[in-house]
């Protein structure tokens, strides 16, 4: 357990807005507890006024004091304003029972960006308590759906993990598909109908600015996903009668063919080490899961389950595959082990799909539709737990997480 008190300031003053230190201070504590109470590995204590403490004590706390309270770990923080109209934050996590600091974070914001802040403190805590990295300061983005039928709008929608700063890429005027963020959630690689064919286009954010990967593609690609890095983008294009796999420069240029197989590659991932590759193939006579080196050397089946195994993604620490089972007639999402083992259905349909992993490989996203078709995106503890709803304004499919920002 973790006592998050409310951060404090060593002068209250303005801070733009009509608020203060002070003010962002208690708001920003709220959130950290907030953020770290949606894990399922982290109990935090909420702040409350009567803990606020003194700004000497942010680097030099009362061990006993969060010891009486039953705390393990304590995270301490504040918020100080700038003569140039920025804040700097500072926020520390100690060991309560040895009295040892575990860790600190500090930068400089501008005083609306304390959400992102706090996000960052959040994710100090979570990755010296866990040791991974928290999904607080990441990006989701999905296609947002209004309308039925011929009157139906698509667009592509990225917003903050916890709801907040929600923008729309494209106008609406035309179908896309399949959103996929850069790493650091910079840009949004998608497909996009503009001309009448499928094509992987890429939007800078938050400008919104696009355009194709191969203006001048002979077939229709699809199914875009950027390289850890963010220099290259995976993606599927058919030509003629078959599908393959290819990769291309992100910032553009010619695209590098990587698999030959007759059939439909699609869906591919990178590995996080960015050395290999995971797709989906009907090469076989049904979907299943295939590694292969990065350059499309040394490709081998790992899925072997019944059903179908499609839209696989692999895990940002490299550990695991998730992806969705077809059979039956339902949809479930499922993880297995990275080399094909272990096995397991994580939903119970009937049309869950479309998993994406967060960035502490501990969660997922998932699209589920429901008895009145209508779709949103879920999240799910990987461990056990009850998919969570993630509220839209309009219907959502094809979730895409993104890592840690810078």
């Amino acid at each position: 357990m973790i006592a998050v008190p409310p951060l404090t300031t060593p002068d209250d003053k303005p801070a733009g807005n009509g608020t203060t230190t002070l003010g962002i201070a208690w708001q920003a504590s709220q959130l950290i507890a907030g953020d770290l109470r949606s894990t399922a590995e982290v109990l935090a204590l909420p702040p409350d006024r009567k803990d606020y403490y003194s700004y000497p004590e942010v680097t030099a706390p009362s061990f006993p004091r969060w010891r009486s309270l039953g705390a393990k770990a304590l995270l301490t923080g504040f918020i100080q304003a700038r003569p140039d109209g920025r804040i700097a934050v500072g926020c520390y996590v100690y060991d309560v029972d040895k009295g040892r600091e575990l860790g600190r974070i500090g930068f400089v914001a501008e005083p609306e960006q304390w959400r992102r802040a706090a996000h960052k403190c959040s994710g100090l805590a979570y990755q010296t308590l866990v040791g991974a990295p928290g999904v607080f300061d990441t990006r989701i983005a999905y296609v947002a759906k209004s309308g039925k039928g011929d009157s139906e709008v698509a667009r592509i929608a990225v917003m903050d993990s916890d709801g907040y700063n929600h923008d729309y890429v494209t106008p609406g005027g035309t179908m896309v598909l399949t959103p996929s963020l850069s790493p650091t959630g910079d840009r949004v690689a998608f497909v996009s109908f503009m001309g009448g064919k499928p094509q992987v286009r890429v939007a800078e954010l938050p400008s919104g600015e696009q355009r194709p990967i191969l203006p001048n593609a002979a077939g229709m690609s699809f199914a875009p996903r950027f390289s850890p890095d963010g220099q290259w983008i995976v993606f599927s294009m058919q030509v003629g009668l078959n599908t393959d796999v290819y990769v291309a420069p992100a910032s553009g240029g010619p695209a590098r063919r990587l698999t030959l197989s007759p059939g439909a590659d699609i869906d591919a991932s990178f590995s996080p080490d960015g050395r290999r590759i995971l797709f989906e193939s009907d090469r076989s006579g049904s979907q299943q899961l295939y590694v292969m080196d990065a350059d499309g050397a040394r490709q081998r089946r790992v899925s072997f389950g019944a059903g179908a195994h499609a839209a696989p993604e692999w895990s940002p620490d490299g550990e695991k595959l998730a992806f969705t089972l077809r059979g039956g007639g339902v949809l479930r999402v499922g993880v297995m082990d990275a080399d094909g083992r272990d096995e397991r259905i994580l939903t119970s349909g009937p049309r869950d799909e479309s998993p994406s992993w967060g960035a502490s490989s501990r969660e997922l996203l998932f699209q589920r539709t429901d008895a009145a078709q209508r779709t949103y995106i879920y999240r799910l503890p990987i461990g056990g737990g009850t998919p969570r709803k993630i509220q839209t304004p309009q219907e959502a499919v094809d979730p895409d997480w993104s890592g840690a920002r810078d």
